[in-house]
């Protein structure tokens, strides 16, 4: 069962305002502007609905225009007040010069002030009210520039975090100023008390979609005497200030939800609401250790929290939650896609950790005891999967075995931990430090020995963490050795993993220390480490201070006679998620490497070919220095998406795929959601983060269809992409992932656990 915790981005639509939609397009479905019978009763609800809103909403006068949604409703208001500057202040001396924005607006009031003010150039200056860590306005910053400005925009409630603004506080500082107030009321309607007759407010838009009605319909109150001018004008619908045949199912639905947020039967009282909000707090907090909430609880709504994990992403959370069945989100849905930092988290002057790990829990009015039980449930278990991965400081007993390579993936860069199960020891390659505190982490859950801290090259901009990391562990959990500048142990030919083991390989070019790290298991060569020097698509730029260049040329036809063709080269970056490459895959790929590899060049003409390539390298899409001029960015592969049909079509043809979960072990350890068929397939779990360690398996049979998922189809995507580009041509994506897929099946046990565990 799903449990949605996103109701600050939308809530479901009532039953009553189902029905109330469903009767207008069934039987009432007249134009209100029609003059017959059919148009009056379709009039007659339109009225209605307006009616009972102004009761709702605490405005007896003033004009309520229906609009659809709160986009509209701020575009109309800053249109309006921005049109009637020059009326307005014909007469004074000066005009107000300043257009104000509460610093955690909802991006939709900045963006609308700044079309606006760029459309009409009114070259007014946009200035934000700055708030406290609270995420209250400073009020005593707002006095001091009232006077200068022409519209001030705050909002009664903030989408991300709950925090209730001070409407009161806000109209005492506008005493005696010029400016108009918008206030956009979205997050408060059904929630707080608007009292649009007792405050000074002249524009208040809401969206229905926030409170239980359809998408596209929303309502704009405009105070008696304050400016209104249309955006749309046409037909003369809203007395003419807003043009457009009514979208009357919509507005008959959120009359339902009017009418039952006016006869206080339906949804929970706020007593209730916050009782749910504490337990959820109890559940986090007993899940999660060290959990900071970013907001007061005492001047926020009750169906709001907002929280950060020290040690966690955001991203990291939420792949957890909905692995569970819980949706939440990190932030505002309309800026979920552009995945950045909270604006809102930062303007409160919250710690970058925090802002980086953000998680928005959000249930609505309707919620009951049954289902905040069960998310309690869902909560705990998400704990308990992170303990059993050790991606919390807190033990458990359920530990799930390391794989041989796991990779960290962060900005594009690679940082890779070796780890020998039967004999605890460990190596990490190409450390990072944004992940020291995990791979500590890592050591301390596991009691596991860190045999070494592997560089694949020296850094011009930076010294390496290695220093760092073995500085978080005790003395006990790194081998005492000396090492050499990139942390190889003096004096060892060898580094033994058990029944692995570890050599290096001078490949200078890239720098003039570069090392590629061979990994092998007996007398089998089954990876290398092989930093910059090749990378999906690329090879190592060498035009640093520290490079190479004349040598890079016999450091590749030295990798290749030692490694092959064909074995899996781990590189340093990877840019566009391919996960690992060979030579012969490269070769194909890169017209520079094949002439190196072929004698077709010498050293010299390398060199040179190569730095016309790396001639003003543009910074990567992480905007940090891009560490190599890809000349394939490995978009060949064509479409890797299997929809359903294509699935069944395979298993017609009496093919057993192999169907392999891309997601990581946190999230498959509780919540093996899985897909079903009607055909038998093989299954095999295996995480991106570990992917590599099956992909030589997987390559070795090729007859075999592998189709990868995943929550949304992206890392599976990227999986299968990375498997055809070695060759494997049967490699596919289960299109739209678990998220889209029509039937799934999860294990129970956990909440069996969970309840013995919570009761």
């Amino acid at each position: 069962m799903e449990i949605y915790l996103d109701s600050n981005a939308t809530t479901r639509v009532l039953p009553a305002a189902q029905r109330a939609a469903l009767a207008v397009m069934t039987n009432d479905f007249g134009n209100p502007s029609s003059t017959h019978s059919a148009g009056l009763r379709s009039r007659a609800v339109l009225d209605g609905v307006r009616a009972t809103a102004r009761r709702v909403m605490g405005a007896s006068r003033g004009r309520l225009l229906f609009t659809s949604g709160a986009t509209e409703g701020i575009h109309t208001a800053v249109l309006s007040a921005l049109t009637s500057l020059r009326h307005r202040f014909a007469d004074a001396g000066e005009s107000p010069r300043l257009l104000l924005y509460g610093a955690t607006e909802h991006k939709a009031v900045p963006e609308a002030l700044q079309h606006w003010n760029d459309l009409l150039g009114t070259h007014l200056e946009l200035l934000a009210i700055p708030v406290g860590p609270d995420g209250r306005h400073d009020l005593r910053w707002l006095r001091t520039h009232t006077n200068q400005a022409a519209l001030v925009c705050t909002m009664a409630a903030n989408n991300e975090t709950g925090v209730i603004s001070d409407l009161d506080g806000i109209a005492q500082a506008l005493q005696g100023s010029p400016a108009l107030w918008l206030v956009d009321s979205v997050q408060a309607l059904g929630k707080l008390p608007l009292r649009l007759d007792d405050l000074p407010i002249d524009y208040a838009p809401c969206s229905g979609h926030k409170l239980f009605a359809p998408k596209g319909v929303g309502l704009l109150y405009v105070r008696d005497g304050a400016p209104l001018t249309p955006v749309f004008t046409g037909g003369g619908q809203e007395e003419g200030l807003r043009a457009g045949t009514e979208n009357m199912a919509g507005i008959a639905a959120l009359g339902a939800v009017l009418s039952a947020i006016e006869e206080g039967t339906v949804f929970q009282p706020s007593s209730m609401l916050a009782a749910f909000r504490s337990q959820l707090v109890a559940a986090l907090r007993e899940a999660f250790p060290g959990l900071e909430l970013n907001a007061p609880l005492d001047c926020s709504l009750p169906t709001t929290l907002n929280f950060s994990v020290p040690g966690l992403s955001s991203k990291l959370l939420l792949d957890l939650f909905d692995s569970a069945g819980l949706r939440v989100s990190a932030g505002s849905a309309c800026g979920a896609s552009n995945a950045q930092p909270s604006y809102v988290l930062e303007a409160m002057g919250l710690p970058e950790w925090q802002v980086a790990s953000a998680v928005r829990l959000s249930f609505d009015a309707g919620a009951d005891s049954g289902m905040i039980h069960e998310a309690r449930i869902r909560i705990w278990t998400c704990g308990e999967s992170l303990r059993s991965n050790c991606l919390t400081p807190e033990p458990s007993e359920n530990l799930t075995p390391p794989e041989l390579v796991t990779r960290f993936y962060v900005d594009g860069a690679c940082c890779y931990l070796v780890a020998d199960s039967a004999s605890g020891r460990c190596v990490v390659i190409d450390p990072l430090p944004e992940l020291t505190a995990q791979l500590a982490q890592w050591f301390r859950c596991r009691g596991y020995l860190l045999a070494a801290v592997l560089d694949t090259h020296s850094h011009g901009d930076h010294a390496s963490s290695g220093h760092a990391l073995r500085n978080a562990l005790s003395p006990s959990q790194w081998e005492p050795n000396d090492c050499a500048p990139l942390g190889w142990p003096v004096g060892s030919e060898a580094i033994a993993l058990g029944q692995h083991r570890l050599t290096r390989l001078a490949i200078p070019g890239h720098t003039k220390d570069s090392t590629a790290y061979l990994l092998h298991r007996g007398p089998t060569l089954s990876f290398a480490f092989v930093g910059d020097t090749v990378m999906p698509g690329g090879l190592g730029r060498s035009d640093f201070a520290q490079s190479a260049p004349l040598e890079f040329l016999s450091s590749l036809r030295k990798l290749e006679q030692v490694v092959g063709p064909d074995l899996l080269l781990l590189p340093g970056h990877d840019y566009d998620n391919r996960f690992a490459c060979t030579l012969r895959t490269e070769r194909i790929a890169q017209p520079l490497l094949t002439r190196a590899l072929t004698q077709q060049t010498d050293p010299r003409e390398f060199a040179v070919a190569k730095a016309d390539l790396e001639r003003e390298i543009a910074a990567t899409e992480y905007q940090t220095m891009a560490c190599g001029a890809r000349v394939d960015k490995c978009d060949k592969e064509g479409s890797v998406e299997l929809d359903r049909h294509g699935l069944e079509k395979l298993l017609a043809e009496g093919k057993r795929p192999l169907l392999v979960d891309v997601r990581e072990a946190f999230e498959q350890r509780w919540f093996g959601l899985v897909p079903e068929f009607n055909g038998q397939v093989q299954r095999q779990a295996a995480p991106a983060s570990t992917i590599v360690n099956a992909f030589q398996c997987w390559l070795t049979q090729p007859e075999t269809p592998v189709v990868f998922f995943c929550r949304s189809g992206n890392r599976s995507a990227n999986a299968a992409r990375a498997l055809r580009r070695l060759g494997a041509s049967q490699t596919w994506s289960l299109e739209g992932g678990l998220a889209l897929w029509p039937k799934a099946t999860s294990d129970a046990t956990a909440g069996s656990a969970a309840v013995t565990a919570l009761e």
